[in-house]
């Protein structure tokens, strides 16, 4: 006789969070919110009496993502009509063509935006007990959510990784970027309220602290507070203990001179940057609205390879902009060529409704697109393994992320957690997750490492 299991009011979650570690911080928050309200969270769909869908819709193909995730669902819903429910939250509520998606998926109870994530398990309750109609949409055009540290968050990394989004939405406007549109406008958090999450995140047992946002670099920019990206990385960077300090999504156009003097006075922040170049044509980046020239971005390059020589730099491009000729394909090959960038990806352009590229005259064809993305990867991974075939020999600090049997996954300070390259560890079986490591480099393919602890 199989037991029942034991009702929790009101009821079970099961969560899928879709996209981006930006996102994944939004769905840790919601995951808090919903155990303060008594809601129970369980990794089996099963179980669930409600499904919620933290969605991504920055690009077509987050969006077939989404879709193929909701058809399960529906499906999942189908099983039992009567006593599940599925609750969609994110960018895809926020996208300006959502109703496509709404029509698309009547199993859907509730569809909620960025600025219900406070309330999500209040708004929850009044969807099972019947006082939310059904297919309700709750959406504020402009969302101005940011969470503060004394949020509830549940995380739901590994342990010794934690992500602390500094500010939400973006003031850029770049002519192909729907994310202001769906984020809404730059709103930077206090910098205290930072401080002490991170606090709280390195007591809770992180040893890794990724620093994020649309546009990391332009934190502060939105208001008055005298406060600024450089500044609040050195008062991340004083937090005493063992750990990294990590700095994801930084723009170009805002890498200031005081932030590379950061990079050279800390003794937390890893010398790694991710900094989406986007192109280095000038008549691209103009139609791009990228805010800097490509001299300009020549010359910034130049700078951090020369002050911060240990720079590990992960950039993206894009291929396949709307008048992108048969030069200017060549001259972002060539210049990704002289970079001999650590860490690159490369993708194809989509003209996004909305945005004023999707209107541009010249568009590419798209199969044009992708294949100029693909000639770039492929170059790439000579790139890439030429430069781990010269680390071998070399011993790197390795974090560990988790153990498989006797061998040990790991990565060095060039590489950020599901993104980058990983540090293979045969024979660590003394070692543990969030453990920190010497490896000696012993093999090395485009994106993998093998080591050997040294100590």
């Amino acid at each position: 006789m199989t037991a029942k299991r034991k009702k929790i009011a009101p009821g079970l979650v099961y969560i899928a969070s879709l996209g981006c570690p930006k996102n994944l911080v939004d769905t840790e928050v919601m995951a808090g919110v919903l155990v303060s309200e008594g809601w129970g969270l369980t990794f089996s769909p099963d179980d669930a009496d409600v499904f919620l869908v933290n969605t991504c819709a920055f690009i077509p193909p987050a969006r077939e993502e989404a879709s193929e995730v909701l058809t399960q669902v529906t499906a999942w819903k189908k099983q039992n009509p009567r006593h599940r429910k599925v609750v969609v939250t994110g960018c895809l509520v926020q996208w300006e063509h959502m109703e496509r998606f709404h029509n698309e998926f009547p199993a859907v109870d509730l569809w909620a935006g960025i600025d219900e994530i406070p309330s999500i398990g209040k708004i929850m309750k009044n969807l099972v007990n019947g006082k939310i109609a059904d297919r309700r949409i709750m959406c504020s055009c402009d969302p101005m959510f940011i969470y503060d540290d004394e949020m509830p968050r549940l995380k739901l990394t590994l342990p010794h990784v934690a992500y602390i989004k500094i500010c939400d939405g973006c003031d850029n406007r770049c002519s192909y970027c729907a994310i202001p549109n769906i984020r809404g406008d730059l709103r930077s958090r206090p910098i205290d309220s930072i401080i002490r999450e991170a606090h709280n995140l390195l007591e809770g047992g992180a040893r890794e602290l990724l620093v994020m946002a649309q546009d990391t670099t332009a934190f502060g920019m939105d208001n008055d507070r005298g406060e600024s990206f450089a500044k609040l990385l050195r008062e991340l960077d004083q937090i005493n203990g063992d750990h990294w300090l990590r700095v994801l999504y930084t723009h170009p156009a805002h890498f200031n001179d005081k932030v590379i003097d950061v990079f050279n006075s800390s003794k937390h922040l890893l010398p790694y940057i991710d900094i989406p170049l986007q192109h280095i044509s000038e008549n691209i980046l103009s139609r791009m609205g990228r805010l800097i020239s490509g001299a300009d971005t020549r010359k910034l390059m130049t700078k951090i390879r020369k002050e911060i020589p240990d720079m590990a730099v992960r950039t993206t491009f894009i291929t396949g902009f709307p008048g992108e000729t048969e030069d200017n394909y060549k001259e972002l090959k060539d210049f990704a060529a002289e970079q001999q960038f650590e860490r690159l990806g490369v993708f194809a352009f989509y003209p996004e409704p909305g945005t004023p590229a999707a209107d541009f005259e010249d568009q590419v064809p798209h199969e044009v697109a992708e294949q100029r993305a693909a000639e770039i990867m492929q170059q790439q991974a000579k790139i890439s393994l030429n430069f781990n075939q010269g680390l071998v020999g070399t011993t790197f600090d390795v974090i560990i992320d988790f153990i498989e049997k006797d061998k040990a996954v790991g990565r060095t300070y060039m590489d950020a957690p599901e993104i980058d390259n990983v540090v293979m560890l045969p024979d660590a079986a003394n070692l543990q997750a969030g453990d920190f490591c010497k490896a000696k480099i012993t093999a090395a393919t485009e994106y993998e490492l093998t080591a050997k602890v040294v100590d």
